[in-house]
């Protein structure tokens, strides 16, 4: 290893998860740094929603806000890329992709996730515009709108339930998915769901402005905006060298990094916490489950530390017992 910089904990992930662990620690006075890539999973989105007080706020407003009172307490924030983490004594090295490396007591990793668009042409382009995922963080911005769900996952029939309640125009895309059982179609029939059989080949757009889908057999369905369901994988790949990689959501919505309730993982000193191991979190989710992995690795510090000082109370009678013992045989012989 070379020369490097020691901290009681580095966050890897500067999201609201992130930001809200590191703030945690360095209000407990703990040394801390974020490594934040600046590639934030919201970054398409034009504002924040569900989250209280600041709701409608752009993704790098808030992270900005987050950074500035990361740093107010103390705490360090680290532009780079993490490429590996590796045990280091009792501890972790963090190595970074220009070469840096980052010495840690313990890990907070909140990286979040990638999500896989499916292969239509076009539909990338206008993610996080009319392409949308999640009726609670985007339901209210096309409400009454013409919309589609494309179906690209077991869940898209409950995505097109979801989305029904703002808007009562909701085509459901059968697209390549396997048909619908009995059950599944009569209840999206029962609110008003039509369902259009055939593969979507790509978006229209015209005048930068999504105005629907063209099916493989040339039929053009007009919708203002599209639902999919994204595969969504864990960014967690430099963890492996700590036996720690993501796995397949139960689910089969993608892959995460499995934990316990405050986020502790298998590995002993590593925390994880928002998309990363929980796929569904919103930004407020993943901040509160940050504020509690950041408050259990604290406490997590406070007993090592404890431990230590008992341990080096004991050393001074423990030397006295020994050389009064030693002093007891001497008088005897």
């Amino acid at each position: 290893m070379t020369s490097k910089d020691n901290y009681d904990a580095v966050v890897i992930g500067g999201g609201a998860a992130g930001l809200n662990g590191a703030l945690m620690l360095a209000r407990s006075r703990r040394s801390v740094a974020v490594i934040d890539a600046g590639a934030p999973r919201n970054a398409p989105a034009d504002g924040v929603h569900g989250l209280l007080g600041r709701e409608g706020m752009p993704p790098s407003e808030l992270l900005e806000r987050g950074r500035g009172e990361v740093r107010g307490y103390g705490g360090e924030i680290v532009h780079g890329e993490v490429t590996t983490v590796d045990r280091d004594g009792a501890g972790f090295a963090v190595a970074l992709a220009d070469g840096r490396l980052l010495g840690a007591r313990r890990l907070l990793v909140t990286t979040g996730l990638v999500d896989r668009l499916p292969a239509i042409a076009g539909l990338r382009e206008r993610w996080g515009r009319e392409v949308l995922h999640c009726p609670y963080c985007h339901g209210w911005e096309v409400r009454d709108k013409a919309i589609g769900v494309i179906a690209t996952a077991p869940m898209s029939a409950h995505q097109a339930q979801l989305f029904r309640q703002v808007s009562a125009d909701v085509v459901y895309f059968a697209h390549d998915a396997a048909p619908l059982d009995a059950e599944r179609a009569r209840r999206l029939a029962a609110r008003g769901i039509r369902v259009v059989d055939g593969e979507v080949a790509s978006v229209v757009v015209a005048d930068d402005r999504l105005r629907g889908v063209r099916l493989a057999d040339g039929t053009v369905v007009e919708r203002d905006a599209l639902v999919v369901a994204t595969r969504m994988e864990a960014r967690g790949g430099f963890l492996a060298a700590l036996g720690l990689s993501p796995v397949p959501h139960p689910s089969g919505m993608g892959e995460y990094v499995p934990s316990q309730a405050a986020g502790a993982t298998d590995v002993p000193g590593v925390w994880v916490a928002g998309n990363i191991t929980d796929l569904t979190a919103q930004v407020g989710a993943a901040a509160a489950a940050g504020a509690l992995a950041g408050a259990q690795i604290n406490a997590d510090l406070v007993d090592e530390e404890i431990d230590r000082a008992v341990a080096a109370a004991r050393e001074p009678f423990s030397a006295a017992s020994e050389a009064e013992a030693s002093a007891a045989v001497t008088t005897a012989t």
